[in-house]
């Protein structure tokens, strides 16, 4: 092939002349960046090639990381993972050889994308995220996404996404706006947890988590700040009174040593005034009592000595069915060798829930019961104390948030995207929330990567709010200082949620 021949062949004469009469009707000061740019423009963008790894996550287990290339570039993506999985969510695909990483290895989701995704949308638009996510919907075609992985798909759905707004050249948070319908870009308030409990702590609290909500900030700097000294004052603060540094769980969040250490004090200081045995019994008594209410004592002390008080809320996460036996509650289910059950029933829960938010400044509590109890929870929602958040609940489901919503069973979502397995389907459980008037939490995972998506998906969904863990390591920094850069790139258009918090747009 001779050179004019090359040239034909390829209209190169015309899109050279066109890209330099471009550069000369924009009067650029560098004309050969300009036509170099103009050419990329030119080109319609396509998938080129798809790369994915086992990498680890914040707890060191395995977790699928994804590389998309596009003649744009390449677009990293990465997926966290939960404790576990519910009946009613998408499923990673793991190998599960106790041989190699307790089972938890994730080669076969890994190739599975470097073979069978890869193949089917290699050559696709990256802007078309509909037609992507639903190619590898109907590529695994089972309803959980367990033939492919949902770890595999919603890494490939990610790394699409940023994909496409490369291509359309605007940032991710406005281009998730933009392929969603939603026309109000928030800043979310920011649910910071700084007493961890249940299943993730070494301790006795039976409850989950307790949270801080600094919806009084003008912005989203300031809530970040807020949260911040917040968690320093109240380390400092825990020290001190319990004379033992506290330590830490895998959020980064406090874990109060007051339950041994104020045992072992009253032991001996009473251990002049009593026999042994009714020593024993006041021990069994301040371990049952290192309670909920003692973190939130703890935390509002805190909240005092930072000066914010009332422009700072606090959350629960009860995470009641972990405590939840048959259909009664053991809220001492981690204090060893306790001498008699004390079991509460669903009204009692809902009476001390009752009593703490009118002690404490508490505006939101999530999964105040089990995740099969939508009595309970539809009644306790319709008192209008706080907002209920369904997590286990609805597990992000399509159908179980459907049946809330006619049900008016609790007023907000606890959103997890990679419980649903592709954006596509986020945007369209988020629009069904808001829809219904539903109040949306954008969540983390226990098993975080250093990928703050979820940080731009709160923004261009109009979420309100995001729980991403404590103030501090990496993994969780990684979405609150994304959000600083957005509230700055947005400049005098940022918007922090605040006070609207529960319901954005």
């Amino acid at each position: 092939m001779s050179v004019q021949q090359y040239l034909e062949k390829h209209t190169l004469s015309r899109k050279i002349e066109d890209a330099v009469n471009a550069a000369v009707r924009a009067k650029s000061p560098d004309p050969v960046i300009f036509i170099s740019h103009h050419m990329r423009k030119s080109v319609p963008s396509v998938i080129t090639k798809i790369k994915a790894r086992q990498i680890l996550d914040s707890r060191g287990i395995p977790t699928v990381e994804v590389d998309l290339f596009t003649n744009k570039g390449m677009f990293r993506a990465s997926v966290p993972s939960g404790d576990t999985t519910g009946m009613y969510e998408a499923v990673d695909l793991r190998d599960g050889d106790k041989g190699t990483f307790l089972g938890n290895s994730v080669t076969r989701a890994v190739k599975n994308i470097n073979e069978k995704i890869s193949e089917a949308l290699i050559g696709m638009d990256p802007t078309l995220q509909s037609q992507i996510d639903h190619a590898m919907i109907d590529l695994d075609k089972t309803e959980k996404k367990g033939e492919l992985g949902a770890n595999a798909i919603l890494a490939v759905s990610i790394a699409a996404c940023k994909a496409g707004a490369a291509e359309k050249e605007v940032p991710l948070y406005k281009y998730i706006a933009e392929i969603s319908g939603e026309t109000n870009l928030t800043l979310p308030v920011p649910a910071f947890t700084l007493i961890s409990g249940g299943k993730h702590a070494g301790n006795h609290l039976a409850i989950q988590e307790i949270m801080i909500l600094p919806i009084g900030a003008s912005k989203f700097e300031e809530a970040l700040q807020m949260g911040s000294e917040t968690y320093h004052h109240l380390k400092c603060f825990a020290d001190k009174k319990y004379l033992a540094k506290t330590s830490l769980d895998l959020a980064r969040v406090f874990l109060s040593p007051v339950v041994s250490l104020r045992a072992w004090l009253l032991l001996q200081k009473n251990m002049v005034h009593m026999n042994v045995m009714l020593v024993k019994m006041v021990v069994l008594l301040q371990i049952s009592q290192g309670n909920l209410k003692e973190g939130l004592d703890l935390l509002k002390e805190a909240i005092s000595r930072t000066g914010y008080n009332d422009r700072i809320k606090i959350a629960i996460d009860v995470a009641a069915s972990d405590f939840c036996i048959g259909t009664k509650y053991d809220l001492e289910i981690k204090v060893p060798n306790k001498s008699e059950q004390n079991f509460k029933s669903a009204e009692d829960m809902i009476e001390m829930y009752k009593e703490l938010c009118s002690e404490y400044p508490i505006v939101s509590i999530e999964d105040p019961f089990d995740k099969e109890d939508w009595e309970h929870v539809k009644h306790f929602s319709s008192l209008g104390i706080c907002q209920v958040v369904g997590d286990d609940l609805l597990m992000s489901n399509r159908k179980r948030i459907q049946r809330a919503i006619e049900e008016s069973t609790c007023n907000a979502l606890l959103l997890k995207v990679n419980q649903i397995g592709t954006v596509t389907e986020a945007i369209e459980v988020v629009r069904q929330a808001k829809e219904a008037n539903m109040g949306v939490v954008t969540s983390h995972r226990c098993g975080e990567t250093e990928d703050s998506f979820i940080s731009d998906l709160s923004v261009g969904l109009g979420t309100g709010q995001i729980k991403a863990g404590a103030p501090c390591r990496g993994e969780r920094l990684a979405k609150y200082n994304q959000l600083l850069r957005i509230e700055e790139e947005l400049g005098d258009q940022a918007v922090y949620a605040g006070q609207d918090w529960k319901v954005s747009s």
